[in-house]
């Protein structure tokens, strides 16, 4: 499978059609699903759109992703296909596309299918009731990450060129990091509606290339992100960060080989020119402003299930205490919000960007929280995962990047202030010149 800019060329240039690339797509995603299980629906429907798109091609029209096959989360509308958010049940067909749905139809993308989640995307694997689970294809033993698995998924194994995600706990950047993938959290807003999930959640995009990556959030965003790839970044101040926010749970350690992965990137950009220094910032309490977001996001998507018998208990329970925290610790939240952005943001008084883990451990075993009380849950993948939430309150934009293989995939995070993508989309892609993570594939 080529990268999105170069079949949306191969497209232009008439080298091959949509139709021929979806159907090709189509076949590849059957053939895989009994083993990886990415998708949640098929769309049938994308070959009479790559037919339509071949039309314009032929036409002369020309649009960034005009004819190519993508990928969505199924967390997004599409008309005529249920929302089903990684529930079981019957869910209605949606009446009519979302506004991300509807970039991606203006800029020509013929949308292949929904990709797997959990229940409301909770967890950072991929696994559920509804669907089965959904498994890495560096190890099927292992999860891709959550909760955008899915879509991870689907480009790690070379179904689709890119895939859609969103991410309001490191749902993008984690099944990124577990996959050996790209993957961008924009800047709160810049895609997505700033209160879905009372503000902790954005869409955002998964590519094996950090232009790839930088172009389909170009299309979401409606703003100029794909050249930056293009530029040098400057000599850069980097702080090397590799302790993890508060939060209350024993028992929260780094894996050395994570570590050691981390810490060898921080030596690549060291060695491209850039300063590296040890800092951490001051994360203080800020679990305390998450909780209500996400707990509160899960009680809202609780009552647009049509069986709430058939959800994980653990979700009905999150629901309850959501129903809880909605009031007076939502407007607490908000009311500390910008002193947790001045308090953390202090540290970018020293450095320009931010290197951190993405996550704490290797890719987890599949049925790692299978049969875990809510606390044993909650315990379990705050252990594994204790970096990437907190720029989920923040709102500020962050980049996975491919780490290595240990043999397993592992990532780091490249974090900035608001309105960086820019700066670190810049940085990512001179990274990837030298580290070439884009010509790794699973086997």
């Amino acid at each position: 499978m080529l990268g999105l800019e170069a079949t949306a060329r191969a497209l232009a240039a008439g080298e091959t059609t949509s139709v021929d690339l979806t159907t090709q797509v189509l076949a590849a995603i059957g053939q895989s699903q009994p083993t990886l299980n990415a998708f949640r629906l098929v769309r049938q429907a994308a070959l009479d759109e790559a037919a339509a798109a071949d039309c314009l091609l032929r036409e002369g029209a020309r649009k960034p992703l005009l004819g190519v096959p993508v990928a969505i989360k199924d967390d997004v509308d599409i008309t005529g296909e249920p929302t089903a958010f990684g529930c079981a049940g019957e869910f209605p067909a949606a009446k009519a596309d979302c506004a991300l749905v509807g970039r991606l139809r203006d800029a020509g993308a013929v949308i292949v299918g929904k990709t797997n989640t959990p229940e409301f995307g909770q967890w950072p694997i991929t696994e559920g009731l509804a669907f089965g689970a959904t498994r890495n294809p560096w190890d099927l033993t292992r999860t891709p990450g959550g909760s955008s698995g899915g879509s991870a998924v689907a480009v790690a194994a070379g179904l689709v060129p890119a895939a859609v995600g969103s991410d309001g706990a490191g749902s993008v950047r984690i099944p990124a990091a577990w996959t050996h993938l790209v993957g961008i959290k924009p800047q709160r807003g810049r895609v997505s509606s700033p209160d879905l999930f009372h503000g902790i959640t954005t869409d955002g995009v998964l590519a094996r290339s950090v232009a790839d990556a930088a172009l389909l959030l170009e299309v979401l965003a409606d703003e100029p992100f794909r050249d930056a790839a293009n530029v040098e970044p400057g000599r850069l101040r980097i702080g090397l960060s590799l302790r993890p926010a508060f939060n209350g749970v024993r028992g929260v350690v780094l894996d050395p080989l994570v570590r050691a992965a981390v810490v060898r990137l921080a030596r690549v950009l060291s060695s491209l020119g850039h300063e590296i220094v040890v800092v951490n910032p001051d994360y203080g309490l800020i679990g305390l402003n998450f909780l209500p977001r996400s707990l509160g996001g899960v009680h809202d998507w609780h009552s647009r299930v049509p069986d709430q018998a058939l959800l994980d208990p653990r979700t009905r329970d999150n629901s309850r205490l959501g129903a809880l925290l909605r009031g007076q610790g939502l407007r607490a939240a908000n009311a500390t919000l910008r002193l947790a952005q001045r308090r953390i943001g202090r540290v970018f008084d020293r450095v320009d960007v931010l290197l951190t883990p993405t996550t704490a451990t290797l890719p987890l075993p599949i049925g790692a929280i299978d049969g875990l009380r809510g606390w044993q849950t909650d315990q379990a993948i705050v252990r594994a995962c204790p970096y990437a939430w907190p720029w989920n309150v923040l709102g500020w934009p962050g980049i996975n990047v491919p780490a290595g293989l240990t043999p397993l995939p592992v990532g780091a995070q490249l974090l900035g202030p608001a309105n960086s993508e820019r700066k670190l989309i810049s940085l990512a892609a001179q990274l990837e010149s030298v580290e070439q993570w884009d010509q790794r594939w699973p086997s």
